[in-house]
């Protein structure tokens, strides 16, 4: 049984987070509606009840204020296990309870055999994962916001939600945040060359089509990483904008691009991101740029390649003959830059869960390159440090069967007073380096510039 406790419409997401926030563990799931016209739900929550993580001594899980105990299962399996333990009842929002967290991109070092050559700075879980049998779940198209409860939920903690909604919205002190410093790359313009360089040799060598390759952006920080997300979403609101409170670390997400959704009758999604042009200063230029990614053909073969990956993934899930390819090259425009982004669909198989196709599929073929598997080896030889949860997934799986998932780009990460900002780009045969180079800096200016206004005068 789901219960269903009607909150006010309009409310404010982040004014909800704010106050859960103290429960721990808080997560936002924000569609950034109506900033993002491709947004629905928001989801906002905390105190999960059992909390999975990925570290380099092994799988460990905890139960509500417990302590980390190791446990020899395969990750996945221990995630689908304790969904199981749910009952599957169909209700109105899509998560009714169920597992919210992120899946690192070097999740894909326990599901395939890659080289160690990338340096490992970044000391979080491969993945870390929430089972939440409460949250906040806005729906902008139907203007309507709940508490949905799920029948097995901690009664202690369903109250404490619910006295914390019921108080007036003041967040009391407000936290700050700003740079020490500005941030600096870990891959020079001359090591960016060198880098494509290698790589069109590969791609000659007949070694791969595409890869994907970035480079980190890193900056010193004070302060509280949730203040930095407010500042971020406020310069690049997108449909998959995500903030996950790790106790003294944080992920701050602010992606365009989804990754797998699954719904309750099987039905599957990915929508690959392949072409990006900035947004021009005018209309006039703005109109050129979409119509020279649009007709581009480059563009458009490096967004076929990764089409063909994604549905060679969806099919070791999926029905014989359901994937298919509903949209290929749609025009998606945000703040700063236009994407050229396609959509491929299946079934899934009967006897298979949403799980099955998170493994069978990561890390997202639109950010490794093709062949996917030689793709990533020749990823971890050229990039200096390991991606961490960059190009990995945050996602939510519900009681009720259905799944969305992201594609962790323009994300960033809070360890140890560093933050770190990615930023990459598709190489195949035709591409130019300098082009390259310019639209790593394209798809993140908006998100560093806006955090460097925080640097204070006596910080330089």
């Amino acid at each position: 049984m789901i219960s269903h406790y009607p909150l006010p419409y309009p409310l404010n997401a982040s004014q909800v987070f704010a106050q859960l926030r103290p429960l721990g563990q808080a997560v936002i799931l924000d569609s950034c509606y109506p900033q993002s016209q491709f947004g629905r739900y928001d989801i906002i929550t905390a105190a999960p009840v059992k909390t999975a993580r990925l570290t380099q001594q092994g799988l460990e899980y905890r139960e509500l204020n417990g302590t980390w105990q190791s446990v020899q299962q395969e990750p996945f399996s221990l995630l689908q296990e304790w969904l199981e333990t749910l009952s599957p009842i169909a209700s109105k929002p899509p998560f009714n309870g169920g597992l919210i967290g992120y899946f690192s991109y070097d999740l894909g070092r326990h599901l395939e055999r890659l080289p160690n050559q990338a340096i490992a700075d970044i000391n979080l879980p491969d993945f870390y994962v929430g089972l939440y049998l409460q949250a906040v779940v806005i729906d902008h198209h139907a203007k309507q916001s709940w508490l949905v409860v799920h029948e097995t939920a901690n009664q202690i903690t369903v109250k404490q939600f619910q006295q914390r909604l019921e108080t007036v919205a003041d967040t009391g002190k407000e936290t700050s945040f700003h740079l020490l410093n500005a941030f600096t790359s870990n891959v020079s313009e001359t090591d960016y060359q060198q880098a494509l360089d290698r790589i069109h040799h590969y791609i000659e060598a007949g070694d791969c089509y595409q890869i994907n390759f970035a480079q980190r952006f890193t900056a010193s920080y004070q302060g509280d990483p949730w203040q930095a997300w407010q500042l971020l979403k406020e310069s690049a609101p997108t449909p998959f904008a995500a903030f996950i409170d790790l106790d003294n670390d944080a992920v701050l997400s602010l992606s365009p691009e989804r990754f797998l959704f699954c719904d309750t009758d099987g039905q599957v999604e990915t929508r690959p991101i392949k072409g990006t042009r900035p947004r021009g200063i005018d209309s006039s230029g703005d109109h050129a740029n979409a119509k020279e990614l649009l007709t581009s053909e480059k563009d458009r073969a490096e967004n076929v390649m990764i089409v063909d990956l994604l549905r060679n993934d969806l099919s070791k899930v999926c029905q014989p003959g359901s994937v298919k390819v509903p949209e290929l090259f749609k025009l998606e425009s945000y703040p700063n830059v236009h994407h050229l982004v396609s959509s491929v669909a299946g079934k899934l198989e009967d006897n298979k869960h949403p799980l099955d196709l998170l493994r069978a599929c990561f890390p997202g073929g639109s950010i490794t390159g093709a062949p996917k598997i030689r793709a990533m080896e020749i990823i971890d030889e050229l990039e200096p440090h390991r991606r961490s949860v960059y190009c990995g997934s945050i996602a939510y799986v519900s009681a009720c069967g259905q799944m969305d998932s992201s594609i962790t780009i323009r994300t960033l990460v809070c360890h140890q007073q560093q933050i770190h900002c990615w930023a990459g780009g598709g190489i195949v045969a035709d591409s130019n380096t300098e082009a390259e180079y310019a639209e790593t800096y394209s798809k993140v200016n908006n998100l560093l510039t806006r955090l460097e206004k925080t640097i204070k005068t006596t910080d330089i």
